[in-house]
C-alpha cells in the first residue's frame, strides 16, 4: 500500500474513533439527567444524577443541606448527620385557674366568719343556741363542692386539698369549743385568755393566712400549718 493509502486509512480510523467517543458521550449524557433532591420537604442544593439506573447525589451538597458535615480522607469519606433536636424542656405546672381562685377566696372568707362567730361565743359567754354553727359548716361545705367542680389544673387540685384540710381542722375545733361551752367547761367560760392559748386555733389561723396569700398569688405552695 502506498503512502497516500495509509494516510487515508489512518484518517478513517481516527474518524471512526471520534465518532464512537461522541456516540458514547451522548449516550452517557442522555442517561444522566439531573434531578432535584428534597429532604423532609426542603429542597437541597445537591443535584441527583441518574446513571445506569442508579441515583447519585453530591455528598457535599447533601451534607450542607441537612446541616451535617463531610470529611474526605485517603481511604474513606465520613458523613456526619445531625441528630434529632433536643426534646423540649418539661412544661412548668399550670398555675391556679381564675375560677378556683375566686371560689377559694370566698370560701376562706366564710371560714374566717365562722371562726370569728365561734370566738365571740367564747369571749362573750353567750349561750349556744340555734343551728347557726351548722349553717356555717354547710355553707362552707357547699363552697368546697363548687371549688371541686371548678378545679381544672394540677395546682387547683393541690390548693383544693389544703382548703379541705383547713375545713376539717376548723370543723373539729368548732365542734370541740361548742361542746365544751355547752358543758360549761371552766376553761372556755371563765379563762379570758382561752383563745389566745388555743394551739388548735393558732394553727387554723396560720393556715388560713397562708392560704389567702397563696391563692391570691395563683402559684401553689404548701405549709405545714395546713396539715
Amino acid at each position: 500500500m502506498n503512502q497516500s493509502g495509509k494516510c487515508f486509512l489512518s484518517l478513517v480510523s481516527l474518524g471512526l474513533s471520534l465518532g464512537l467517543i461522541l456516540f458514547v458521550s451522548e449516550t452517557v449524557a442522555q442517561d444522566t439527567p439531573t434531578r432535584t433532591l428534597i429532604v423532609n420537604g426542603k429542597t437541597l442544593d445537591a443535584g441527583v444524577v441518574l446513571l445506569e439506573g442508579r441515583s447519585y447525589v453530591d455528598i457535599e451538597g447533601l451534607a450542607k443541606g441537612i446541616g451535617g458535615s463531610v470529611t474526605f480522607e485517603a481511604d474513606q469519606i465520613s458523613l456526619t448527620i445531625p441528630g434529632p433536636p433536643p426534646s423540649a424542656a418539661p412544661q412548668t405546672p399550670e398555675g391556679m385557674s381564675k375560677d378556683l381562685q375566686k371560689i377559694a377566696v370566698f370560701t376562706l372568707a366564710e371560714m374566717r366568719e365562722w371562726k370569728g362567730a365561734i370566738g365571740s361565743v367564747v369571749t362573750s359567754g353567750m349561750p349556744v343556741v340555734g343551728t347557726w354553727s351548722q349553717d356555717y359548716h354547710d355553707r362552707v361545705e357547699a363552697d368546697l363542692m363548687q371549688a371541686t367542680l371548678a378545679a381544672s389544673t394540677d395546682s387547683d387540685g393541690q390548693a383544693l386539698q389544703l382548703l379541705q384540710q383547713e375545713f376539717a381542722l376548723l370543723t373539729e375545733w368548732a365542734d370541740n369549743v361548742l361542746t365544751e361551752r355547752k358543758a360549761l367547761n371552766a376553761a372556755r367560760t371563765i379563762d379570758p385568755n382561752s383563745l389566745q392559748n388555743d394551739q388548735s386555733l393558732a394553727k387554723i389561723s396560720q393556715c388560713g393566712q397562708f392560704l389567702s396569700a397563696m391563692i391570691v398569688s395563683g402559684t401553689f405552695s404548701d405549709d405545714s400549718s395546713c396539715h
